[in-house]
């Protein structure tokens, strides 16, 4: 390095800053709430959505009625936690979101908005179909320290937290419902801004993908394309052949469930700087032994029949006219259309979705959507439309926050 050159700094952690930075670094990071997000695209998407979501995974929602929860300390949003579904892509969080969508009018204001593993935004790749910025204009965050103290400085949205992080969707099937170690970063947070945490449990997600497994040498390679792991499993061989299996889902009726309320500031007997790192620790190790206990729970209680075929196969023949839309062959021209209209209109289209007859107008459209169904060298557009321009994310990097 040349004698004049100087080493660029590295930017501070918000727990090295002082309250005076940390505020104004947080100012300067609002615009991270606005600056993809897109609420007619996150709604036009979940409308299109919801219909197929009724007919393929079918969610039950449990507990929702009491939503939006009250708020212990006025303007600050509350802390949602949810367990991570292994192996799969995210469907159990979209599909949760769309669900509830519908149920509240397409006002995300009263639900809440998602901080999600960076390495899910690095690549299109893993955005679904490869949409750029999907997961951002659906709302969804980079799951980082300063993004989360930014997200608990507005009152517009309550948080949605994935506390396992990757390593909770890269589990395996082996791991299926254990929850994966917790960040401590919600408890600090619930701490810091005198507010609660409630669980969100989803049950039957792991068998969206079931028996798959993974392998960490086969996931060092596939991070450095930007994806965070590559599953092993009766898939795996069809995967490789098609694309459209990676972006594929089994279609497990999903039931999602609001559990119990936590509150850190009542379990821990403390204020302010008496608060050690050993307290927050054992806070988090608390709250997790609780969710793995409501899980456990819900499980036994839903989990016997992951996939309900006679009711699956029923409501496939009742819509016949929405296929191929209802099952995951549909889904990349779903997507690609919906985008491309989207970006052509200027406003979220309606109706994308109706007959085989639409379907191959739209393959005509966007022609990337033959590349799902091409043996082998389908997989050649995808990953280079997939990797051209992504960020370079360490695999784990937002994994705790």
């Amino acid at each position: 390095m040349p004698a004049n050159a100087t080493t660029p700094k590295r930017k501070k952690h918000p727990r090295d800053m002082s309250e005076e930075e940390l505020q104004l670094a947080i100012q300067q990071n609002m615009s991270v709430l606005t600056r993809h997000y897109r609420p007619e695209y996150m709604a036009g998407m979940a409308k299109e959505l919801v219909e197929l979501v009724k007919v393929y995974f079918r969610p039950v929602h449990i507990g929702f009625e009491a939503l939006p929860p009250e708020r212990p300390k006025e303007n600050v949003p509350v802390i949602f936690a949810s367990n991570h579904s292994g192996m799969a892509f995210p469907w159990d969080g979209m599909i949760m979101a769309a669900g509830l969508m519908e149920k509240y009018d397409y006002d995300l204001r009263k639900l809440f908005r998602p901080l999600a593993a960076p390495m899910l935004s690095a690549s299109n790749l893993m955005n679904p179909y490869l949409l750029q910025d999907c997961w951002k204009r659906l709302g969804a965050i980079d799951a980082n320290s300063l993004n989360f103290e930014t997200m608990m400085n507005q009152s517009d949205y309550n948080v949605l937290i994935y506390p396992e992080g990757v390593p909770g969707i890269g589990k395996g099937f082996n791991r299926r419902y254990q929850l994966q170690t917790f960040s401590t970063s919600m408890v600090r947070m619930a701490l810091k801004y005198e507010t609660d945490i409630i669980s969100l449990l989803c049950v039957n997600g792991e068998y969206i993908n079931p028996h798959a497994y993974r392998i960490k040498w086969i996931n060092r390679m596939v991070n450095k394309i930007g994806v965070p792991f590559l599953f092993i499993g009766p898939l795996t061989i069809p995967m490789i052949l098609f694309p459209l299996i990676f972006y594929s889902a089994l279609p497990a009726k999903l039931i999602y469930v609001v559990g119990k309320r936590y509150k850190p500031a009542e379990m821990l007997d403390k204020e302010g700087e008496e608060i050690s790192t050993e307290d927050i620790s054992h806070l988090r190790d608390q709250i997790q032994q609780g969710m793995q206990e409501e899980l456990d729970a819900y499980v036994k209680e839903h989990g016997h029949s992951p996939y309900k075929v006679k009711e699956l196969l029923k409501n496939l023949l009742k819509h016949w006219r929405d296929l191929p839309y209802t099952t995951p062959i549909g889904w990349p021209a779903l997507f690609t259309e919906f985008d491309r209209r989207y970006h052509k209109e200027g406003k979220a289209p309606q109706g994308v979705i109706r007959g085989w007859f639409r379907f191959w107008r739209i393959v005509i459209r966007n022609p990337i959507v033959l590349a799902y169904f091409l043996p082998v060298v389908g997989w050649i557009p995808i990953v280079y439309r997939g990797i051209r321009g992504r960020k370079k994310v360490k695999a784990w990097e937002g994994s705790h926050v």
